[in-house]
């Protein structure tokens, strides 16, 4: 399922990652990569601003559907 489906504060861990390879790859950058654990802090409108790797990541919806968990 994609990331947007995942409620704040649960800890999930990424299994793939969609879209094309530009999109992939900016993922990549922030630290969205198969195997890594990432939860949702917030969500404004669809677009959520997620905990990753000890950071904290703003994405859009879109990007987030990239992300299955």
């Amino acid at each position: 399922m994609p990331l947007t489906m995942a409620k704040a504060g649960e800890e999930r861990e990424i299994k793939r990652i969609g879209g094309r390879d530009g999109a992939r790859k900016f993922l990549e950058s922030l630290g969205f990569v198969v195997g890594a654990v990432v939860s949702i802090v917030s969500e404004m409108n669809g677009n959520l601003i997620v905990n990753i790797k000890g950071s904290r990541v703003a994405i859009s919806k879109e990007m987030a559907n990239k992300i299955m968990i």
